[in-house]
């Protein structure tokens, strides 16, 4: 069990950032009996990996709505292979449509940098001519 300065170390996330995927109800730590009124909020490893999951769904497009959706259907359905992997499945193709618009976009630009190495001969590449 960790506290949330731990926590914020094993993340590399900032403190605030932590409070407020809590808040968002993206993270789930547990509360101990010590702090009183305002007791200490304890984190677990799942916490860890919960939070770097959550930066990855971040880094494909995904909303933080998105995000509390899929955790808590993946929640209910945590003893569900078939959920798991249908859940899993569809943040594969989310990553793969990204990286075709990333390699595309990579290409216009690459075509571009070639284009003016070689003194401007023709036209432009054209962005349209990728599929970003």
């Amino acid at each position: 069990m960790m506290l949330i300065s731990e926590f914020a170390r094993a993340t590399d996330l900032p403190v605030d950032t932590i409070r407020f995927y809590i808040a968002k109800g993206l993270l789930k730590p547990e509360r101990s009996a010590k702090g009183g009124s305002n007791p200490y909020q304890m984190f677990r490893a799942e916490d860890v990996t919960a939070a770097r999951m959550i930066r990855l769904q971040q880094t494909l497009g995904y909303s933080l709505g998105e995000i509390l959706a899929l955790n808590e259907e993946y929640r209910a359905g945590e003893h569900s292979s078939e959920r798991t992997i249908e859940v899993l499945q569809s943040q594969i193709a989310r990553l793969e449509e990204r990286k075709a618009a990333l390699d595309a976009a990579l290409s216009f630009l690459r075509g571009k940098v070639d284009w003016i190495k070689t003194g401007k001969p023709d036209d432009a590449p054209r962005l349209e001519d990728y599929q970003c």
